[in-house]
This record gives structure tokens, C-alpha cells and sequence, in this order.
């Protein structure tokens, strides 16, 4: 009712475009997120390259990122003119390592850019203190993160996407905060980056038909910054029912063999974007598959072949960890709407398949 109330008056005053609703919802993601500056955009994607090209980046510029992630950030970086050089991930988080970041850093290295995969934050401190010391740009994908909180030594907590000079975000219907098509948004601390970027997603413009830089046409519909607007009063509590599936897989799946729950970095909270198994294999994982869709429970491999490895961004890296989580890594269901029978069926499948299951033998 909440949701149909708010798009009828959007419809109802004909605001499709930059209308009350747009500032309306930007002003509320603000003070969630303890940010001063929240631009929206049509999507997702348009924010990683909005971005990137509010960094006014010289051609070329190098930006370090994950291989074990979707394609929009590598996307953009190509189509900007620029490289991405790719990272190693933990294998147990799966977020970038900052250890290995350092040994990437060239010359032509402008940007870091974290993926906050699966739900929770990437180590910021150790990032933007390598940022810092190289002079470097750090640019958050906080798709998969909204809502997420990374707490550094000093106790201080930021939330994903505020902590480096830029965030970004996606409100696809999927994401933990999603609408009802495309969407997304662009997160600063800078008012200048701020101003900047509002430029870019409105043609470059400051004041209509003044175009000072080359900007795109991407806005964020009236219509669903009026249903975020609803949803986002109900984000933490769609956050809760994530966490709670994720508490029974953890408790149900952590002593099967074969099988590894996915960790929760010390330093950040986890809103359960998705919840990813690693298991001992590439065999046990498509076994388990096939079995699970056998009993009608819904699975998804969160990526099955990594950046580097893709014929449009290829690179001859080697990258051990990555290349061994697409093999292995399995996603289970978990959304805000589970009932306890759903919950518990899934369990009882997951358990049931690690009790029959003969590994492969040579």
C-alpha cells in the first residue's frame, strides 16, 4: 500500500523526470548513509562510469580492481579508455586482498576500485591507506552493499560506498534495496566531485543548454525514487530477515564435509546480498546443483568465469584463488520474504545431498 500510494502521486502530478520525488529520496539515502552528497542515475553501470569520468582520469589511467566480481566495473574501465588491472581476492570472503594491491601499482595506476562483494565491505583502512600513499583515487561498487557498515581501529563505522572519494550503487530489482526496474546512485563526501557529477548525469550541464564537460543522460526515474523512498524505511529490517537465513545455513552447513560457510570479515557487518558456499570442488559443486535443482530449490553461480579469463576483458594474469573460487563457489536463496518451511526444506536438501554424496574417484 506504501508503495502504490507513493507511485500514484508521482503519476498523479505527471513529475516523470527530476521531480520531488528524485530530491526527495536522495535527501533520505543522504541521512542513512551519513553522506552529504547523493546523486541518483539510471542505473547501476551508469554510475561506475559517471564516476570514473567525474575523476577526469588521463587516457590509459590503470585502475586496480577485482576479477571475482560482475562485469559492469571492467565494462566502463574499457570503454573510458582505460585498463583494469586485476586483483587477487580472499578466499574465504572473497573481497580484493589489499596485501596484494600494492605490487600492482604502476605509474599509470590512478584508482582502486573495491568491490563490496556479496553483502559486506571490503577492507577500507588497509585501502585507503595504500590510496593515501600512492595518491590514488578509490572508487566503491557498493551494489551488493547497501546498508553495510565497516568499522576501522579507531572504532569510527562508515557505511559501504562513503568511505572513498566516490561510492556507487545499483537499485535493480534483485539488490537488497531494489526498485522496479533501473536505478542507481552516486555517493561523495566532495562537493566539488558532487557538482561534478551531477553535471555529467544531466548532459554536463550546470544550467540547461550551458554544456561546460561531455556528460551522459542518466537520471533515476520519479517513479522509483518514490518506491525506494518506501523500501529504504524498511532496508534494516529486509537486512535482519538476510541475516537470519544466513544464521541457519551457517548453523546447518558449517560441519558438512566438504563444504565452506561463507566467513564475515572481521570489521564489517554482512547484509546478505547473496549467500555463497565454496565447496571442495568443481564436481561436488555441479553435483550439488544438478541435485538441488532436482528438488525445485533455486541455485545461481555468482561468477562462473572470472574478468580476466572473459573474451572481451582478457588478460593473461594468473590469478590461482579467483580461478579456483569460480569452480567452486555456489549460492543458496536468501531474501527477506523466506517462510520457515522454505527455510527449512532447503536445509534439509543441502544436508541430504552431503549425506549421499561419493566424490568422484580416479
Amino acid at each position: 500500500q506504501e508503495a502504490d500510494t507513493a507511485m500514484r502521486e508521482v503519476i498523479l502530478n505527471a513529475t516523470f523526470i527530476n521531480g520531488p520525488a528524485v530530491k526527495k529520496f536522495e535527501a533520505e539515502l543522504q541521512d542513512f548513509l551519513d553522506c552529504p552528497h547523493v546523486i541518483g542515475c539510471a542505473n547501476g553501470t551508469d554510475a561506475l562510469q559517471v564516476a570514473l569520468m567525474a575523476l577526469d582520469l588521463p587516457p590509459g589511467s590503470e585502475v586496480i580492481t577485482p576479477a571475482f566480481s560482475y562485469a559492469a566495473l571492467a565494462e566502463v574501465i574499457h570503454l573510458l579508455g582505460h585498463v583494469p588491472v586485476y586483483a587477487e581476492v580472499d578466499p574465504h570472503t572473497f573481497l580484493i586482498d589489499p596485501a596484494g594491491i600494492e605490487a600492482l601499482i604502476t605509474p599509470r595506476t590512478r584508482v582502486i576500485a573495491p568491490v563490496h562483494l556479496y553483502g559486506q565491505t571490503a577492507d577500507m583502512e588497509a585501502i585507503l591507506a595504500i590510496a593515501a600513499k600512492h595518491k590514488l583515487f578509490v572508487v566503491e561498487d557498493t551494489a551488493q552493499a547497501i546498508g553495510a557498515i565497516c568499522t576501522f581501529s579507531d572504532g569510527s563505522s562508515h557505511a559501504a560506498g562513503t568511505m572513498g572519494h566516490i561510492g556507487t550503487t545499483s537499485f535493480f530489482p534483485s539488490k537488497n534495496l531494489g526498485c522496479y526496474g533501473d536505478g542507481g546512485a552516486v555517493f561523495t563526501r566532495d562537493a566539488g566531485l558532487a557538482e561534478r557529477i551531477r553535471m555529467i548525469c544531466n548532459h554536463g550541464q550546470r544550467k540547461k543548454y550551458t554544456h561546460e564537460i561531455v556528460g551522459l543522460n542518466s537520471r533515476l526515474d520519479s517513479l522509483q525514487a518514490a518506491l525506494l523512498s518506501v523500501k529504504l524505511k524498511h532496508l534494516r529490517s529486509y537486512e535482519a530477515a538476510r541475516n537470519a537465513v544466513a544464521d541457519a545455513y551457517d548453523a546447518a552447513f558449517a560441519q558438512l564435509p566438504g563444504f565452506e560457510v561463507p566467513a564475515r570479515r572481521k570489521g564489517s557487518t554482512h547484509v546478505f546480498h547473496q549467500y555463497t558456499l565454496t565447496l571442495r570442488d568443481e564436481a561436488m559443486r555441479e553435483a550439488m546443483k544438478q541435485d538441488l535443482a532436482e528438488h525445485q530449490v533455486p541455485t545461481m553461480i555468482y561468477y562462473p568465469t572470472p574478468l580476466h579469463r572473459q573474451q572481451a576483458y582478457y588478460n593473461p594474469v594468473s590469478l590461482p584463488l579467483t580461478e579456483g573460487l569460480c569452480r567452486r563457489v555456489l549460492s543458496l536463496p536468501v531474501h527477506t520474504e523466506m517462510d520457515p518451511d522454505q527455510l527449512q526444506y532447503i536445509i534439509e536438501t543441502v544436508t541430504a545431498f552431503s549425506a549421499n554424496y561419493q566424490p568422484q574417484t580416479a
